[in-house]
């Protein structure tokens, strides 16, 4: 059953409609991932189905007494309240009525405040400020001024869920926050019994949290079954079909512009039919909305730096009696593209800053590397001028830019990040977030550079610009830093990651997140099994004594050795049979429950595969 729906929505912002006779709805229960380009709109449908922002045409339809929450992207919150003052505005209503009944002001209707304060639950709206702070890790306490951008969002959170909302509508909810976090509201969200709506990039998200996906796309909204990898591949044989039948359609009116066009004998046999057919294929091609051009991305690589690019020996920093980095050792060579993963205030930036030379270490020794040339992407966009124009933020004074052994106009260069040459004379203020970044980049890879450093790049930015982005960053030669919470971000990028594990201590491993977390879990197992020996041994240790030989393998053993071989092959040929049918087109005609049965099946094949082959180590190493 729909809690609220669209039908025919209208809107529009200048000449662009957003909203084109779209249609959508929202069944009880459900968790949808809205997605589409940075500029399409999606903002501002949420504020529409919030009740915040009016639509110029169409109809909203909310279900009777529904109560539905919106979190902004930045929410706006009290910095001199506490976190408590705060959460509690989320159960303002039944704190008002509840003051109102207990005040007997003459002249109110005691029985009525008395119905709506049982409907709202607000004799205990206190116990349920208190059981959302405990549930959510805050402390009612603290002053909101003082706290982290990822505190505050969760604070807005807590103000959200307080409410106990039938629908939550969510504007980039993991912006801001650290992977700990992001995985905690990850289970916070499964566990919501309410609809929820959400607008995020963080294509692992959409896929651990979201049962549907909605694409705002040229004015129109699409559903799409499953989750954000079911989508992806039904998106495809999608974009394929209109590709086709766009070509059929453009094939005939260039048949059709000739026939109209021939002589006179022609003319006198013309079908008064066909040429009103021809007028309505005009007009049906000047209105189509063709899919927007991808952003072109390239990069000025300067000079190679040197082999080394930086080398650190027991390197520690300490800020008061707080130490954000520990006896840290590592060697950074030309192409390598590391990542940072750790809280907010873990020392991401501090231990950056050390590499780079431009912080020095309280104790150790850093050496950098020869010819270095760094170029930042910083997360809080405060490089950016925002009264100047977009075309003096790209190239200040001249027209043209250099990109590697190439010289580009600078509304060439802007057009390849889907900046319209009418705009580059526009302010920098007059930018969305999404857009900001992608200027932000634009200014970054215009300067040769054999070092990158990017804090956050992801965030504000669509998924097909982040995919771009992501081929880029792999193609480059020189060395790049990645500070990012875009789990699937990292693991597509970076060869190693550096991981703070607490008190200063940082720790090295290879591969993105994924990788670090099979890595750690394993040796925190092998750490907990080493810990457990000593205390089963007995008291007192026999005399010391010729090492045991190794036990031999069991008939048993022997022979599941032998087959593990053939089972790993098999699965794996399984496996590769079901990426092509999800990267095909057939799957995506045999409806949901298929796709999701051939989803879940790639991910089971991807565990059994791990458990066989580390079967196979334990048996192989005896």
């Amino acid at each position: 059953m729909a809690v609220l729906s669209l039908t025919n929505a209208h809107l529009a912002y200048g000449h662009v409609p957003l909203l084109d006779g779209a249609n959508f709805s929202l069944e009880t229960g459900e968790r949808v991932g809205l997605i589409g380009r940075n500029g399409t709109g999606k903002s501002s449908l949420l504020k529409i189905l919030a009740g915040i922002d009016k639509l110029d045409d169409g109809l909203l339809q909310l279900q009777l007494g529904l109560r539905s929450v919106y979190v902004p992207q930045e929410p706006v919150l009290r910095a001199e309240a506490s976190i408590f003052d705060v959460v509690s505005e989320g159960v303002a209503e039944a704190r008002e009525l509840r003051e109102r009944f207990e005040a007997h002001a003459p002249g109110e209707d005691l029985d009525a405040l008395q119905t709506r304060l049982e409907q709202l639950g607000g004799w205990t709206w206190e116990q349920r400020v208190e059981e959302t702070l405990q549930r959510l890790g805050l402390d009612g306490s603290r002053q909101v001024g003082a706290l982290s951008g990822g505190l505050k969002k969760r604070v807005a959170l807590a103000r959200a869920l307080v409410a106990e909302p039938d629908v939550l509508l969510l504007d980039e909810p993991t912006n801001h926050l650290d992977l700990d976090a992001i995985a905690w509201l990850e289970g916070l969200l499964n566990a919501f019994k309410g609809s929820l709506l959400l607008i995020t990039h963080d294509r692992a998200f959409l896929d651990n949290v979201c049962n549907r996906i909605v694409e705002l796309d040229r004015g129109q909204l699409r559903g799409y079954p499953g989750n954000f990898a079911a989508f992806q591949a039904a998106k495809q044989y999608e974009l394929e079909n209109e590709a086709l039948a766009n070509a059929r359609f453009d094939k005939l009116l260039a048949q059709e512009e000739v026939w109209i066009r021939k002589g006179v004998e022609a003319r006198r046999t013309r079908s008064v039919a066909r040429v009103a057919r021809l007028v309505q294929m005009r007009e049906d091609h000047a209105a189509r909305r063709d899919v927007q051009g991808k952003v072109r991305l390239d990069i000025a690589t300067g000079d190679s730096s040197g082999k080394i690019v930086a080398e650190l020996e027991k390197v520690s920093k300490r800020f008061g009696e707080r130490t954000v980095v520990r006896e840290f050792s590592t060697t950074i060579l030309r192409g390598d593209k590391i990542g940072l993963i750790g809280p907010n205030g873990a020392g991401k930036t501090t231990l950056l800053k050390m590499i780079l030379g431009e912080l020095p270490p309280d104790s150790g020794t850093v050496r950098q590397g020869s010819r270095l040339t760094v170029a930042y992407f910083d997360q809080m966009r405060d490089g950016l001028n925002l009264e100047a124009t977009l075309a003096d933020t790209i190239s200040p004074g001249s027209e043209w830019i250099e990109i590697g052994n190439q010289r580009k106009h600078v509304m060439s260069y802007l057009s390849d990040f889907l900046f319209a040459p009418q705009r580059a004379n526009s302010p920098v203020k007059s930018l969305s977030g999404g857009e900001r970044n992608r200027l932000l980049l634009a200014r970054l890879f215009a300067r040769p550079a054999n070092v990158l450093v990017l804090d956050e790049p992801t965030n504000d930015l669509d998924i097909e610009t982040l995919e771009l982005l992501e081929e880029l960053l792999q193609d480059y030669d020189g060395t790049v830093f990645l500070v990012s919470h875009d789990r699937r971000f990292l693991d597509n990028v970076v060869s190693s990651t550096l991981v703070a594990e607490g008190d200063g201590v940082w720790r090295e491993y290879e591969g993105g997140v994924q990788d670090w977390l099979t890595q750690s879990q394993r040796a925190k197992a092998l750490a907990a099994k080493a810990a457990a020996a000593p205390a089963s041994a007995p008291a007192s240790a026999p005399t010391a004594g010729p090492a045991p030989a190794k036990r031999k393998l069991s008939y048993k053993e022997q022979r599941e050795l032998d087959e593990l071989p053939g089972r790993i092959e098999a699965l794996e040929a399984e496996q590769a049979q079901l990426s092509a049918l999800i990267g095909g087109t057939e799957l995506y005609t045999q409806g949901a429950g298929r796709i999701q049965e051939v989803t879940n099946r790639a991910s089971a094949i991807e565990e059994e595969l791990m458990v066989l082959l580390e079967r196979w180590e334990v048996l192989g190493a005896r």
